[in-house]
């Protein structure tokens, strides 16, 4: 299943609501099933319920009438998620990035996968406009994916923990790197680095959808789905979530380690290997700007664009 929050295109001011995608076409769950909440974060905190009825809806879903893509605008899945942790999950993005700053990998790394809090209220969802902070001359992108807890816990064991994702969507964890730089110089951060948005969408994919691509280990599953970043048009970035080091499984695990996990929770992967102006240098490729148009693709999780603009 494909999960979206929608707007009709003329009207801003309605409540985002939960949609289905079926066939390129959106379907309200609300209207087709009356008692079903109308948001995506109502419907997480009661996923056991609503999921098979969603399922079914979406194989039966022939006598609604849908909106077609024209007619709506799709914003973050989760419009304000509960919380959300980014990790610093792909050993390749972590290694070349350290490297580019004279720093050798931290033994630590490879112990526990590490993460840090960022702003749950700045999400934005797919075509819609990146402000540019005043502060930043060095503004940057990073192609990663999301995992979305479905059901809640707490110490959640390794092998239990795909248990508790409702699906995947595309994450860009946009950052500005030269304010990032000087925070962490303090022993913490980054906070303003990252604090201004954080794009995800443009849809939430069910783990049903990508059992064919699924490679099964004791430390959980990875996915061998290609991703790409591309800006203005110009392919950037290219990586497999496959090649993950930690898996979300672990990163549930370890993000539930004495603390509750619930329903409508965001926990990031971290850059892919290239994904982002940092590692790649810039030497190569220039910060953003206004005006550039950043797209990051990872199949089946859809295509997720943004626009830069001036404050």
């Amino acid at each position: 299943m494909k999960l979206v929050s929608y707007r009709p295109m003329d009207n801003d001011a309605m409540p985002w609501r939960a949609g289905l995608l079926v066939d390129q076409a959106v379907i309200d769950i609300n209207w087709a099933m009356p008692d079903a909440p109308s948001t995506v974060l109502e419907l997480l905190q009661s996923w056991a319920v609503w999921q098979p009825a969603l399922q079914a809806l979406s194989l039966d879903c022939h006598e609604y009438e849908p909106l077609s893509l024209e007619q709506v605008r799709l914003g973050s899945p989760l419009t304000r998620p509960n919380s959300f942790r980014d990790f610093y999950a792909f050993e390749a993005h972590v290694k070349t990035a350290r490297a580019r700053r004279g720093l050798d990998m931290v033994p630590e790394w490879y112990q526990f996968p590490v993460f840090y809090f960022s702003n749950a209220s700045a999400f934005l969802g797919p075509e819609e406009p990146v402000v540019k902070p005043k502060a930043t001359e060095w503004l940057d992108y990073e192609l990663e994916v999301a995992c979305v807890i479905g059901k809640g816990g707490i110490d959640i064991a390794v092998e239990d923990a795909e248990e508790h994702i409702a699906g995947f969507c595309i994450l860009n964890d946009w950052s500005a790197r030269d304010l990032q730089r000087e925070e962490v110089k303090v022993g913490l951060g980054p906070a303003k680095g990252k604090d201004f948005a954080t794009s995800m969408g443009p849809y939430l994919v069910t783990l049903d959808e990508l059992e064919d691509v699924r490679t099964v280990s004791a430390s959980g599953s990875r996915f061998n789905l290609p991703m790409i970043a591309r800006v203005n048009g110009n392919e950037y970035s290219r990586g497999s979530l496959g090649d993950i080091h930690y898996t979300f499984a672990q990163l549930v695990a370890h993000a539930s380690a004495d603390c509750m996990l619930h329903p409508g929770d965001v926990l990031g992967s971290g850059t892919v290997g290239t994904g982002c102006i940092l590692e790649l240098g810039t030497e190569r490729y220039d910060w953003l700007k206004p005006g550039d148009v950043v797209e990051l693709e990872v199949e089946r999780l859809g295509i997720l664009r943004n626009t830069v603009i001036a404050k």
